[in-house]
């Protein structure tokens, strides 16, 4: 057996394409395993550099998924949050069956599928039965898929609502939903709070946010009001919100402290693997705003990053090296 390791960059994989529908199945089989008990994933490790002027944060997280039988690793390092020009992050895969590594790899691809799939999950559990519009706060490598995914996921969707201030950022974000979705229409927005009082699913994945912070009050009654470990929240939204959700209570006491209440303990109702497995509620009635904080879980990551490894070694990308020759 061989000890070699698939090396993966982002231009090897910029153009391995999963669709929509496919993420989502592998992200809700990932929480499903979770709650099982199956899967394993200890919560994030966040380190804030101490040089404040750099503006800089480091994550690491470690997870097992027991669907694929593969442990993952996955680190990032940012600073500034105002672009992603200084965003690098990667995931190592092992395969458990074997003992032996698999593939090395940029991570952005995979958090900017991941990620949409799990507000997608969300939103489907969560959002008032009849919703009929969603507004999308954000043009970031984050959000910018975010519309195909949540109409992959409620194609009864008929208003889909944009805000954001980067035009490239909003190109591509009109380019993802037309590729999946020609035929669907969007409305730029610039009045956030009017927006967000005639959504019915709202998503906040805005950085240093250039627009009011949004806030749970303005939602209407039944809205949904989806966090994306966003800046872009007002600080009171979960404790604002009749029923509060997250990804994980445990993350979001690592990346969501923000949101604490007065003893500086976040208290939600419900956990999004739990949610997806039948166990708890999405929300309590039909009226209730809600909050969700969504925290990116490695467990969520692995099967994705694993498919796009999969499909670009298959498609002769990359490098095999002999790390540990």
């Amino acid at each position: 057996m061989s000890n070699a390791l698939h090396i993966l960059t982002r231009t090897d994989l910029a153009d391995i394409d999963i669709p929509p529908a496919e993420v989502i199945d592998l992200v809700e089989d990932g929480y499903l395993a979770f709650a099982r008990g199956d899967s394993r994933c200890p919560v994030k490790l966040m380190m804030p550099i101490p040089k404040p002027e750099r503006d800089a944060v480091s994550y690491s997280m470690l997870g097992y998924d027991s669907s694929l039988e593969h442990l993952g690793f996955k680190t990032s390092y940012r600073q500034g949050s105002e672009s992603a020009d200084k965003y690098y992050t990667t995931i190592s895969l092992y395969d458990d069956t074997t003992g032996l590594p698999f593939a090395f790899m940029d991570c952005q691809r995979v958090g900017a599928a991941r990620t949409p799939a799990t507000t997608a999950i969300i939103a489907k559990h969560s959002a008032r039965a009849g919703a009929t519009s969603a507004l999308m706060i954000g043009t970031g490598i984050q959000g910018r898929n975010t519309l195909p995914y949540l109409l992959t996921a409620l194609p009864e969707l008929r208003q889909l609502r944009l805000f954001g201030t980067h035009p490239d950022g909003i190109a591509e974000s009109i380019g993802a939903l037309h590729r999946w979705f020609p035929d669907r229409q969007l409305e730029l927005v610039d009045d956030v709070p009017s927006a967000v009082a005639e959504s019915d699913i709202v998503v906040v994945a805005s950085g240093r946010a250039a627009h009011p912070k949004v806030r749970t009050e303005w939602l209407p009654r039944g809205g949904l009001l989806i966090s994306v470990a966003s800046k872009g929240v007002e600080s009171g939204a979960l404790r604002a919100a009749d029923y509060a959700i997250a990804t994980s209570a445990g993350q979001l006491g690592v990346t969501g402290s923000r949101l604490a209440g007065p003893d500086g303990q976040p208290v939600i109702d419900a956990e999004l693997p739990d949610i997806v497995a039948g166990r708890a509620l999405g929300r309590s009635t039909e009226d209730d705003r809600v909050f969700a904080f969504a925290s990116g879980m490695i467990i969520t990551d692995i099967p994705v990053a694993h498919a796009l490894a999969t499909r670009a070694v298959a498609a002769g990308r990359g490098q095999r090296v002999q790390l540990w020759s």
